[in-house]
């Protein structure tokens, strides 16, 4: 009787750990940071292997002077530290628009109301894997910026909390 209690105990263990280093096929939730104007995203991710997945965030912001919008992927790579918990370092670049109010005192050159722009960004954060479907992260994204108004860079901290399926 205690061979198969210990049995039993070591495969649920074992079934355990195993699950929890596994990268979901696809996880969906929300990125909530402090960005400059982005400040929270819709963000979805999607395993391409073992240790590689693609990020997709969406966020809109409607602030005072500005309303925006910014779409941003991200390749990343994961690592298991132990148990649950990974970290995970990406590269990728998004498109956005920022549309100013009339009032707000544009810098330099910029005549026009709305922008379109481009970035390029880079990510490193930790994530922890619950045996329940859920994953929480806290990542930095550094951003660099090429537009006439939304140019130069930003550093985003932010926690995520997805559901995966």
């Amino acid at each position: 009787m205690k061979k198969i209690f210990l049995t039993l105990l070591l495969t649920v263990i074992t079934l355990t750990i195993t699950n929890a280093q596994e990268v979901s096929k696809n996880a969906i939730g929300i990125r909530a940071g402090d960005g400059d104007g982005f400040g929270t995203e819709i963000s979805y991710q999607r395993a391409l292997s073992g240790n590689n997945r693609l990020e997709i965030d969406l966020g809109y912001e409607n602030g005072d002077n500005f309303d925006g919008f910014k779409a941003t992927g991200m390749y990343q790579w994961l690592w298991n530290i132990e148990g649950g918990f990974n970290w995970y370092a990406g590269a990728g670049a998004g498109v956005g628009t920022i549309s100013l109010d009339d009032d707000f005192p544009a810098r330099g050159n910029f005549n026009d109301d709305s922008e379109t722009f481009i970035f390029a960004a880079g990510q490193v954060g930790i994530e922890y894997n619950f045996d329940l479907p859920l994953l929480i992260s806290l990542d930095v994204r550094p951003e660099f910026y090429f537009g006439d108004f939304r140019d130069g860079n930003d550093l985003d901290i932010a926690l995520g909390i997805r559901y995966q399926f």
